[in-house]
């Protein structure tokens, strides 16, 4: 831990550890054997690494970037190995699991990684320099959302939607759209023991007991959105779109690490 503690510590950051708490997820308790979060106290954020005592994973810190405020950090259990980046963005840290399909080691690795495939083939050609930059002549970003410019786009006049938000399935502060339009995706049933929804035929298949336990609402999962004008959300710059744009999130859903991580809408 003392190793662990010297790396947040380069990064800027503080870090505590603690026992890995059984949480809901796919509408059942589950222990997780390792849980990565950003919290608050008293003298500020602070990352807390929950882990069970019984199948604790090694954590190993690849790389650290004091300058960037960036960390890549390893969770290795035998053949299975998971990576994180861990960072500061605009104005507060964060989380976000790598997808185990692009195992890197490197914080600059990292960032690549979780861009949207879209994104990365727009970017060719830019200068590094410029890939790093919230926003580019590809794409802007904001968070963990991507807007690319989509000048094709045709969306009827009555179908857009104002002040709209964009959300993420674990929570969080919604980026507000200013107009937006959706169409597409698949129809799942929510609730706070289902936070990334279930199938009709998933629902379909629960106990008269767990279909009481929760409130349930119907929503969208994945669908295909577009946005224009400003993108506002309390902890980053707003940004300004000129035209429709598409939406993309980052990879970080792919990662099995965050599997519970899905566009719900």
């Amino acid at each position: 831990m003392d190793v662990l503690e010297r790396a947040f510590m380069k990064m800027g950051a503080r870090v505590k550890f603690g026992a890995a708490a059984p949480r809901w997820l796919g509408g059942r308790r589950v222990l997780t054997d390792l849980a990565l979060d950003v919290r608050r106290d008293q003298w500020g954020e602070y990352f807390l690494i929950s882990r069970n005592p019984g199948s604790a994973p090694d954590l190993v810190v690849l790389d650290v970037q004091p300058k960037d405020r960036h960390l890549v950090l390893m969770s290795r259990a035998g053949q299975e190995k998971h990576r994180y980046l861990l960072g500061h963005d605009e104005r507060h840290w964060f989380v976000a699991g790598i997808p185990e399909s692009t195992p890197v080691s490197r914080v600059r690795d990292a960032k690549q990684a979780l861009k949207p495939e879209a994104v990365q083939i727009r970017e060719r050609g830019l200068r590094s320099k410029d890939c790093e930059r919230r926003s580019n002549a590809a794409r802007i970003r904001q968070g963990e959302w991507f807007f690319v410019a989509a000048p094709q786009a045709s969306v009827p006049a009555w179908k857009v939607l104002r002040n709209e938000p964009l959300v993420r399935s674990r929570g969080g502060k919604p980026h507000m759209c200013q107009e937006l339009f959706r169409f597409g995706g698949e129809t799942v049933y929510v609730s706070p023991g289902a936070p990334n929804g279930l199938t009709e035929v998933e629902y379909a298949a629960l106990s008269d007991q767990a279909l009481r336990r929760w409130n349930w609402r119907v929503m969208t999962r994945n669908p295909t959105v577009y946005a224009r004008g400003t993108v506002r959300h309390p902890d980053h710059k707003t940004v300004v779109l000129d035209g429709w744009h598409e939406v993309l999130s980052n990879t970080e859903h792919l990662s099995y690490a965050m599997r519970d991580i899905v566009f719900l809408d």
